[in-house]
């Protein structure tokens, strides 16, 4: 059994430091995290144990004010170290839902989208369509009129798509468009989120950029804006991005050697959340400032003229924002092994553990100053052996009924849930000040089979 000090082994160890940086990113909390006078995990003004209460659990808590600020910090950022033109564009496939995409707007955010079902998702929380991006490796020809029609930007990945663009029937204005370069930059991440390097399915080879470039210029129906490129996701290096800029810039100079016009360079995102306490990443400041350095730096170099720069954080904007709220169900203990703890969710609101094998931390929202005991696993409740949220957490003493919570799950754990096991979605909440709106409503088990159809010869 392990036994520490009280001051160290609460759930209070993880809630942002006063007077600390508060670049989101840098918590494993949001940024409104506190401990009531009940001794309960507040976020947003609300105790979570009265939420789950309310709203029934599994439940994904939002931190407005903490998604704002990181909104925020890109924005200035950009402004402060970059000379020329920006725009921050929300890589929305962390988290798209009507109200997420309606608060990034409103900070003057545009949105990167990569499916159809986003697009129109953004479309209909009112986005400026012009600060819309579609990307995706393989867009549906539904999916390419609805970003023409709307007059979204489209980031093109690959030959096929491109040529398909080119002999669209005509409209009254160009299609717009930007082109995806695969960088050849290696990061330190899990090789399913690396995007960067060569060997990935997204985006024209570099070896083909005359060829590329060559073609773009010849086709009047198509109005070039740009370049692009991504090097992966959960970085904590800069010397990636630092890179990817001048490598870019080199790709810019040579797009104006084929006459085409220099609008915009978008060097994507990446930028890390800290999950656990080992994590450091850099604050948002730090990144932006690395890749305006290095942007401009290189343009100078080139002797080219500075591009709209854009960028397009995700997980760093809404990760750290979010909390997930579970009720604790029963528990088994196998003698000299491990005890498990069970929970009334799993991988199918957080599949990212069994996807990822991501590391999460946890504490006992309705106990925050109970001292650490143990070391439990954290167990979901699919019928799947590898449904394990968190392996070996350390936890105070669990009951049946404890409000657990695990936290920085603001990113993937909504856009990637599923209904495994035909468990319906859960609710989510947005908290700011006090108050609570439900933002997605809980799936119910009529949800589940209304698209279900079922032949006469069975009825």
């Amino acid at each position: 059994m392990v036994s520490t000090p009280l001051a160290i082994a609460s759930g209070c160890q993880y809630l942002p430091e006063s007077g600390a940086d508060r670049s989101p990113n840098q918590f494993l909390m949001p940024l409104t995290a506190k401990v009531n006078d009940r001794d309960h995990l507040e976020i947003g003004g609300c105790d979570v144990a009265d939420l789950v209460q309310q709203f029934g659990s599994p439940l994904y808590v939002l931190d407005e004010e903490t998604l704002r600020t990181a909104c925020r910090q890109y924005r200035d950022a950009f402004k402060r170290y970059y000379p020329g033109e920006s725009q921050v564009l929300y890589a929305s496939k962390a988290w798209n839902c009507l109200a997420v995409c309606a608060i990034v707007a409103s900070e003057g955010l545009g949105i990167d989208v990569v499916s159809g079902g986003e697009l129109y998702t953004a479309l209909k929380a009112g986005v400026d369509p012009t600060r819309l991006y579609l990307h995706g490796n393989n867009k549906s020809l539904e999916e390419l009129q609805l970003a023409i029609e709307s007059g979204c930007t489209i980031v093109v990945d690959n030959w096929l798509e491109l040529q398909t663009l080119a002999d669209w029937e005509p409209s009254d204005s160009p299609i717009r468009i930007m082109l995806r370069l695969t960088p050849g930059i290696e990061c330190h991440t899990h090789e399913y989120i690396r995007t960067g390097h060569l060997d990935s399915k997204f985006g024209f080879d570099p070896n083909q950029v005359d060829d590329i470039l060559k073609r773009v210029s010849q086709q009047a129906g198509l109005e070039f804006v740009g370049l692009h490129a991504h090097i992966g996701s959960q970085i904590f290096e800069l010397q990636p991005h630092q890179d990817l800029g001048s490598v870019m810039v080199q790709w810019l100079r040579k797009a104006a050697e084929y006459h085409l016009k220099i609008q915009e360079l978008n060097i994507g995102g990446g930028l890390g959340i800290r999950y656990t306490e080992s994590d450091d990443p850099p604050s948002i400041d730090e990144w932006v400032k690395v890749v305006c350095d290095s942007v401009a730096a290189a343009c100078q170099s080139e002797n080219i003229p500075l591009p709209k720069l854009l960028s397009e954080p995700g997980r760093s904007l809404i990760g750290s924002a979010c909390i997930t709220a579970y009720r604790v169900g029963g528990q088994k203990t196998v003698p000299g092994i491990r005890t498990y703890i069970s929970v009334d969710g799993g991988m199918s609101d957080n599949p990212r553990p069994i996807t990822y094998q991501s590391i999460y931390r946890a504490l006992v929202a309705n106990r925050m100053s109970a001292p650490i005991v143990s070391q439990a696993t954290i167990a979901g409740k699919h019928c799947e052996s590898g449904d394990i949220l968190i392996k070996d957490a350390a936890l105070p003493e669990t009951r049946s009924g404890d409000i657990l919570v695990i936290m920085s799950t603001g990113a993937y754990n909504y856009s990637m849930s599923s209904n495994y096991n035909r468990l319906p979605r859960p609710a989510a909440v947005l908290v700011n000040a006090g108050e609570a709106n439900i933002i997605l409503q809980r799936e119910t088990y009529a949800d589940l089979i209304q698209h279900d159809r079922l032949p006469e010869r069975l009825k």
